[in-house]
């Protein structure tokens, strides 16, 4: 046998041949994606919900990792600590 022809022998079998799927499995089926740009969304047709609390908590751990890696922006924005 020729190498092309055991190359294409050797092709077919390592990909497999998807049928019909059954209806009863847990996923759900969906468009493959679009190839190219994506479509433009109009942001003036956007809702923004607000459903924080008005209080959130905060650690102490918290604010000093926070702290640590951005001190030097807060003291610009905000100016250094009294």
């Amino acid at each position: 046998m020729s190498r092309t022809r055991e190359k294409q022998q050797k092709d077919r079998r390592e990909y497999p041949h998807l049928g019909v799927l059954p209806d009863d499995l847990y996923i759900q089926l969906e468009p493959w994606p679009r190839i190219g740009r994506p479509p433009k969304h109009d942001v003036a047709t956007w809702t923004v919900t607000d459903d924080w609390p008005r209080c959130v908590p905060v650690t102490e751990a918290e604010v000093g990792v926070f702290e640590a890696w951005f001190g030097d922006i807060f003291d610009e924005l905000f100016g250094p600590c009294r």
